[in-house]
Order: structure tokens, then sequence, then C-alpha cells
């Protein structure tokens, strides 16, 4: 197409430019890596993990560094290094290091020898009972893990698992045969507008078993060999080799994850989705009916009252009267409804992290949704968590010190000081508890010394002060002001339904957050604990708000019928309710373990227990943090009773409520009332504000 013959606008020319820019961006950490021909493209090795046996139950959580002295594998020639990790990436578990697999770009070798090595027994059977339960090794080749071709049986799609065994039994005999050769298969394609630099687009290992009896050449993987067993009564000797095979792949750069990240039966996500959304709408409009319906129709009621004329409060409108003004419910605790509740500093704190846990995982949410967080970034996941909570500590102060504030509490101090040490220090305390079990079984998922250095040093420099900041700006906005004056004398509490007790009710209320997020807890448990790839952050991100609006929605109907029961104490009720969700998780979690996991050992049930336990509680903080924030606009509710009564209470304005003045008084208030400006409220207001005067005065 010709361009016309005046110089092109700069519109024009932003618009012409603005795709090679866009094509120009990469996030952090994921920029491509092109390699010419013959050019080493290097193999890092990652952690040894526990996957499915042969039985599909997972039988240990302890995994191992890949140069731990008894697997004795092949060693660099200058010995392991390790590789620049993220803070993310070493809380998770990852520990790669540099290999003697050497890969040159396009250039097939056949059967290379890595090295010779004797196991003894001892090793050998410690080998033996790891390859019995299922154990994988874990490579990465240019950020791509080494994983084995798998079909999907559902939907017959073909995807690449991260991974492969380190050995498998022999048929159904009860012997297990140790890998010490590996078909590496590259797959590449070349560089767009270049002749000689190729990307790597896939990774997969075909580990064999070969028994070697003489020596190794080109051929000899050839030959059909019989497997290798470590015997567990003498030593063994074991050659371990590889080849390298370059496949062409049309297979583009930028999707090259696709085949890793297979969502398995998505129809089951969303028929959950469905499902959940089913329960939403249901409790969403119950909640509409009560407060549309219900509340309306009462403050209706009470503000027909401004239609009667205050000559008219006596006589034969009285029986109208009496009808209008009877209280009944959650009318009759508008005194007492935010009286403080029991040990408010407590209840601050945990409101404070719940905030400060929501924003997090709704921001990390978000994050993820939108791409940012990229699976080649490796512990990109876990660094945002932790840089986010600290950041958030902000939120977190402020929201306790604005809440304790609200409940007139006055250990202000002792408010800044625990918002950002109890919730932290109890899940800090679990980890390291559970981390020191890690360091006696000589596992790699220990968190090494310095990395806790580094978790305590970023708590105290940056999350603390800022929680202490947002705690000395809390305390210095103006307080949250109830509605309505609070009785001195409490109401007494009639006996309440077996439903509305504190335990019944908690039950109920927390079993359906629970039941919106259950399908994607179950595969996000099995990413967890089977190793594999979790991606599903869309499914994620609709799971998390039907959650949270489940949280709300089923609160506001307890709170509800609570008051209606004349039962004032909400608040701690209002957290405790929808946080029994945290313990749903954890009952989940001990069903998981009995019918997917078989973890005979002490060390791998506690490590199980221990950080279920530890997911439950931030989920228990969380969850119980939605409503209380929810129930503050609800606060009008009991603002409009007042307003469109005069104060409903015997302490309020309208004096023919609760006594039967003379009929002089009634005139002298009429009088009054007419020379006031306006009719309706204003006017009743200034004449109740007289007749409380004329009644002290008589």
């Amino acid at each position: 197409m010709q361009l016309r013959k005046p110089a092109p606008s700069g519109a024009l020319l932003a618009l012409v430019a603005a795709p090679q820019l866009a094509s120009a961006f990469y996030l952090p950490g994921v920029a491509p890596t092109s390699y010419k021909q013959d050019e080493q493209v290097p193999l890092y090795v990652n952690a040894i993990r526990p996957v499915a046996g042969a039985d599909a139950m997972l039988h240990s959580v302890v995994s191992y560094d890949y140069y731990h002295p008894v697997f004795q594998f092949c060693r660099p020639a200058d010995g392991p290094k390790d590789v620049g990790a993220s803070l993310g990436s070493i809380l998770f578990g990852d520990r790669i290091k540099t290999s003697p697999f050497e890969l040159h770009m396009a250039k097939n070798e056949t059967c290379k020898t890595l090295c010779e090595t004797t196991y003894p027994p001892a090793a050998a059977q410690f080998i033996n009972t790891l390859m019995d339960a299922g154990v994988s090794l874990n490579w990465l080749v240019d950020g791509l893990p080494a994983g084995q071709r798998i079909i999907d049986e559902l939907s017959d799609i073909e995807f690449y698992n991260p991974g492969f065994l380190m050995g498998q039994h022999i048929g159904e005999s009860e012997q297990v045969q140790f890998n010490n050769h590996y078909d590496i298969i590259v797959e590449y394609h070349a560089v767009p507008g270049t002749q000689d630099e190729y990307r790597v687009v896939g990774v997969i290992v075909q580990p064999e078993s070969r028994k070697y009896t003489g020596a190794v050449e080109a051929d000899t993987c050839n030959q059909a060999l019989e497997p290798v067993v470590l015997d567990e009564a003498v030593e063994t000797h074991v050659k371990f080799t590889y080849s390298v095979y370059w496949v062409p792949s049309k297979t583009a750069w930028a999707t090259r994850w696709d085949k890793y990240l297979h969502v398995f039966d998505p129809k089951i996500h969303w028929f959950s989705l469905v499902n959940s959304a089913f329960i939403v709408v249901f409790l969403v409009l119950t909640v509409m009916s009560i407060l549309v319906r219900a509340l309306r129709k009462d403050i209706a009621r009470y503000n027909r009252l401004d239609q009667l004329s205050l000559d008219d409060l006596s006589g034969t409108s009285a029986v109208m009267e009496d009808g209008v003004q009877e209280d009944s419910g959650w009318k009759l605790v508008h005194g007492d409804v935010f009286r403080t509740p029991s040990h408010p500093l407590l209840l601050s704190v945990l409101l404070g992290n719940g905030a400060q846990l929501f924003v997090m995982t709704g921001l990390t949410i978000a994050f993820a949704l939108l791409g940012f967080l990229s699976p080649s970034n490796r512990g990109s996941l876990g660094t945002i968590i932790i840089l986010l909570y600290t950041v958030l500590g902000f939120i977190g102060g402020y929201t306790s010190a604005r809440m304790y504030k609200s409940m007139q509490g006055d250990r202000w101090k002792l408010c800044i000081i625990l918002t950002p040490l109890l919730v932290p220090g109890i899940v800090f305390s679990i980890f390291f508890l559970l981390d020191l079990f890690l360091w006696a079984e000589q596992s790699s998922g220990a968190v090494p010394f310095t990395t806790m250095l580094v978790i305590i040093l970023i708590w105290f420099l940056i999350s603390v002060p800022l929680s202490f900041a947002g705690s000395w700006l809390g305390f210095r906005a103006p307080t949250i002001e109830p509605p309505v004056r609070t009785n001195q004398i409490p109401r007494q509490i009639p006996p309440v339904t077996t439903y509305l007790r504190p335990i019944p009710s908690a039950l109920l209320v927390g079993l359906l957050p629970f039941g919106a997020i259950f399908v994607e807890l179950y595969f996000i448990m099995s990413s967890i604990w089977f190793s594999r790839i979790y991606y599903m952050f869309g499914f994620l991100f609709l799971c998390y708000g039907l959650m949270i609006m489940t949280c709300a929605a089923a609160t506001v109907l307890l709170i509800y019928f609570l008051l209606c029961a004349e039962n004032y104490n909400w608040q701690w009720r209002a957290f405790l309710a929808p946080a029994t969700t945290g313990a749903y998780i954890f009952i989940n979690a001990i069903i998981y373990w009995i019918s997917k996991l078989s973890l005979g050992g002490f060390v791998g049930s506690v490590l199980y227990i221990g950080y279920s336990l530890m997911i439950s509680f931030l989920f228990f903080i969380l969850t119980g943090m939605v409503p209380p924030f929810v129930l503050l606009p609800e606060r009008q509710s009991f603002a409009n009773v007042p307003q469109a009564r005069l104060a409903s209470s015997p302490a309020g304005c309208l004096c023919a409520r609760f006594t039967r003045p003379s009929r002089s008084i009634r005139r002298s208030m009429w009088s009054l009332s007419r020379r006031v400006p306006g009719n309706g409220k204003a006017a009743k207001g200034v004449c109740c504000t007289a007749f409380k005067d004329i009644m002290a005065s008589s």
C-alpha cells in the first residue's frame, strides 16, 4: 500500500510503532534465550521429590537434595554450584544446581558416559524404599522442566508432566529397577528472522535401566540389556549414561508452557462454579429479601407516625398508636447492639490480620490472573505473597487500630504491638518447628538458616514498622461512632433455639463457603502434595469471589436471626461463624490424607498435619474477617429506627410511647409544634425535647 504524499502525522507513526513496542515487552524473568548451533544449553538439576507410587498413593512428603551422598549421582568436574533462586523458590523447596550433562544446540549425541559408581547395601536399601514408594527426578533445561509425555484418558489430550521416575517396578514383580540411562529429547524451533539462532520449546526425558557389562559404545544403548537392580546384600556397580536428541517443533516460544499447564477435566471446575454461583445467588436474594422487605416494612411502619398529629395521640387513636409503635425482634436490642464485645483487643488484632490476608490474597490472585506470575519465573508466586504481606502490614495495623478504637479500647500500645506479632508469630513458630523435622531428616525442603534470617529481617525491618505506622494513623483517625446510644444497663438475653447457638450456627455458616471452594481446593492440594503445576487462576479467582460473597451473605442472615432473637452479642459470632471454614478445610485435609495419602512414617504425618493446620489457621483468619466489615453498613438499619421514630427507647423523644401526659401538656406541645418551621420529624423532635422539660418541671 502506497502512502500519501503529505507526511504522516504523529498519531499515525505511534500506531505503526505500537506493535513493535508491544512485541519487545517481556515480563521480568521470562525473556527468551536464543542459542546458536552447537552452543551449550545448560541443564540444571533440582530436588528429588516424592510422587504417587504404583498404587496411586503418596507415601512420603520429604524431598531430598539431588547430590545427597546416598544417591551418588554424577557430579560436575568442578563440583556442583548453586543456581540463583528467588525467596519464594527456596521456600517452596527448589534447590537448583549445576549438572555434568552437556547439551549442545541441535547436536544429537548417543550413549554418552557420565560416571561410574558403587552402591553399598545400606544405600541400596534406602534407594529401593524410595523408588518403591515413588520418587521423581526434576531437571530444568532453559527454564523448562524435563518431564514425561502423558495422554489424558478423559480428554485424549497429550501433555507433559514435570519430573520422571528414578526407578519403577519390573512388570508386576516386587523388584524395583534403577534407571541409569536417560534419553533427553529436546524440542526447538528457529527464531524468526534469523538463520542460526534457536530456542528451546520442550523437554522430555525417557529414563531406562541398563546393566552394562563392558565398555559403553555409541551403539550400546540400542542393545537389549537387563535392568539394574540395586542389591541390598552386596555392593552394586552402576554406570550412568545419557543420549540427547534434538527435534524441530512448530511450537512458538510464547506457547511452550501450554503443554505443561494441563487442566484435568475442566467440566468439574465449571460444574463447581455453577453450583457455587447458585448458592450465592440464593443467599444474596434471601439477604435482599430481608433487608429490602422486612427492614423496609418495619421502618415504614414507624414512619407512619409522621402522619399522626400530636393532638390525636389520645382518645380513639390510642389503640392504633399502640399497634404502630409496638416493638419486636431486633428493634428491642438497638440500645445494646453496639455494646463493646468481650476481649475487644484480640478481636481487633484478628480483624487487622484478616484484612491484611484478604487484600494480599486478592492482589496475588489478580496478578496471577493477569499473567504476571509466569511459571518460568520459578518461585514468583511465593515471592509475591511474601512481599505483598510485608507491604500490606500498614493495612493490618490501620484496620486493627480503627476497630479497637471504635470498641472503646484503652490498651492501645498492646494493640499496636500484637497486630504485627501475634498471627505472624504463630505461623512462623509452626513453620520453624516443622522445619526442624525436615532438618532432622536431611531433607532439601528444610529452609536454610540464611533464608530464615532474611524472613525475620523482612518481618521486623519492613512489616512491623509499616504496621506501627498504620496503627498510629488508625488511632489518630476519628472514632467510628455508633448511630444510637448504648444503654447503661445491658438487656437480658432470652434463651435461643438450637440452631442459633454458637456451635450449630457456626457449623452451618462455615459449611457454605467451604462448599464454594471444595472442588478447587482438591486440585490445589493435589498440586501441592503431588508436585504438579497449578495454573487455573481464572477458576481460583471466581471461587475466591464466591467464597467471600457466601461468607458475607450467610453471616448477615445469621446475625439478623440472632438479633431477632434479642441476642446482641454478634461481634464474635460474626467472626467465628464464617471462620469455621478453616476448620472444614482442616477436616478435608484429614480426609484427603486418609483417601489419597499413605504416610507411614511419623515425620511425614507430622509434616502433613502441621502444614495443613497452618493453612487452615490462615483461612480461619481470612474468612472470619469478611462479615464484620460487611456488617458495618448495616449500622444504618439501626440508625433509621430512631430517625423514623425519633427514638424507640424509654429515653426517646416520642412522649406518648411510654407515658400519658395530661391534656394541658398535650396542648402546650401542640402549640409549640405549630411554631416550629416545617413539620414531621423536626417539629416532633423539638416537641419531644420540650415534653421532657415539661415533665421534669411538673
